[in-house]
């Protein structure tokens, strides 16, 4: 490996990416801190989720590698970044993830339906999609 201007360009990434990634763990918002006390530690049928975990340019919210399901919170500005989550969604369906996506205030609301749906996505392959 030739180390050079490219090596240079991805180590400042890889050092940007972790300051936010830290930023975004000390700051979560209470939708992200109630979900976590429910998949953290292995809690939910014995999946291993990770909190704010880079896939390539982007954070996801929380990420099981083993299932390769990621859960993502939205707040009421992605309401206007819609084409922004359809171009992430696909950019992380592309490496074979599957993203469900919830509002901040049903994980609030209805957090035991929001566990129910993440857990029967973990065992179905084939779910995908948007919590309604």
């Amino acid at each position: 490996m030739r180390i050079g201007h490219n090596f240079a360009e991805n180590f400042s990434f890889a050092a940007v990416m972790l300051r936010l990634v830290r930023t975004l763990r000390r700051n979560p918002t209470d939708a992200e801190y109630l979900l976590w006390k429910h998949l953290r530690r292995r809690q939910l049928a014995g999946f291993r989720f990770r909190r704010q975990h880079p896939v390539g340019s982007f954070v996801s919210d929380f990420a099981c590698l083993e299932a390769r399901l990621i859960v993502e919170l939205d707040g009421s500005q992605h309401v206007e970044q819609s084409n922004y989550d359809l171009r992430r969604d696909a950019y992380l369906r592309a490496r074979g993830f599957r993203v469900l996506r919830f509002w901040n205030s049903d994980v609030i609301a209805r957090t035991a339906r929001v566990l129910d749906t993440i857990f029967e996505a973990l065992h179905r392959p084939d779910m995908d999609g948007r919590f309604d």
